[in-house]
Formats: structure tokens, sequence, C-alpha cells
């Protein structure tokens, strides 16, 4: 991904990695979930977190949404827009904690975790919640039991995940291609002036 002035252009890499994140995050939430109609338990927001964290705010937001909107579209469901909004919020808010990922391993380690607590909590227990009561007309004290133990069951399982693929090779391969493409542009840039 370059800036070009003020907007920002994605190459093909970028749009690939994003169309297979989006892809696997379909898969891992609408196909490979336990679904209890109020609470679903999946690993989908895993691969929007990482979107945000290799690509930006915007890798993420996109993400989320692409992934959110097919999701309703497959399984038939109506578009919730609070729903949607906690499905970018998952790619942005890690995002946006990465430039304080430094430092040592254990610091990097809590920051990312942190930044994923953070995303569960305004989007599990934010908008997601609040989609389900004021749209779907959801009891608020009848489903909190179940939302409660989703959040506490899948954060502590987002964040090791998280973790062990921010600190994998796909994480290196990811910046590496992209760093070498944006060298590729600007090698091609200055030489055609």
């Amino acid at each position: 991904m370059r800036k070009n002035n003020y907007k920002t252009v994605w190459g093909t890499y970028t749009l690939v990695i994003l169309g297979v994140l989006v892809a696997m995050t379909i898969v891992l939430s609408r196909i490979l979930a336990i679904d209890l109609g109020f609470a679903r338990f999946t690993l989908g927001s895993v691969c929007t977190i990482m979107a945000g964290l290799w690509f930006g705010p915007l890798g993420g937001a996109v993400c989320g949404f692409a992934a959110d909107l097919l999701g309703c579209l497959i399984k038939g469901y109506a578009v919730n827009p609070l729903i949607t909004v906690a499905a970018m919020l998952w790619g942005v808010i890690p995002a946006l904690a990465r430039p304080l990922i430094s430092g040592g391993k254990v610091r990097k380690a809590v920051i990312l975790s942190t930044s994923v607590i953070v995303s569960s909590i305004v989007c599990t227990m934010g908008f997601t919640y609040a989609g389900l009561v004021l749209i779907l007309g959801y009891n608020f004290y009848a489903i909190l039991p179940t939302r409660l133990a989703q959040f506490a069951a899948m954060t502590p399982v987002y964040c090791v995940l998280v973790c062990c693929l921010y600190f994998s090779q796909a994480t290196t391969l990811v910046n590496g291609e992209l760093a070498r493409q944006e060298g590729r542009k600007t090698v091609n840039l200055t030489s055609e002036r």
C-alpha cells in the first residue's frame, strides 16, 4: 500500500491478501462457528485483527465490512448496522495501537493483548450487544450471561492467536513484500523523472 498525495493506492498483493483474510473470516465466523443465535463462538475476528495490524486501520475496516456483508448474504441474514460497525472496529482498534508496538517481545505481546481486549470490550460487549438488543429485540438481561461467557472465553483465545500470528513468519512475509513493492515503486517513480 502506498500513499500518493492524499489518497491511498493498494496494489494487487494487498488486495489479494485482504481477499484471503475476508474469505478466512467468513469461513471461521459463519461456517466453523458455534452459533447460539445471540452468541457466536468463532475465530473469525482474528483475521480482521490481523488485516488491521498488517494493512492499517483502513485495511482492517475493509476486511471487517466485506466479511460481515458477504457473511450476511451467504447465511441469509439482514445486515445489522451496529454489528457491521463492530466487525469493522475489530480491525481498526488494534491497528491504531500498532505505532505503540515496540520494544521487547513481552512488551509487544502486552500491547497487542491490550488492544485485543479493548476491541473485545468495544465490539462484543458494546456494538454487537447493542445491535442484538436495540435492532433485533433481544432482552438485555436474558442474553447478558451468555454474552459475558462469550467475552470471557474468546478474548484470551484471540489474544494468544493474535500474538502467535503477529510474531510468526506471516507478518515478516507481509511486511517484507510490502516494503519490497514500495521500494520498487519508488525506484520506478524516480527513474521516470
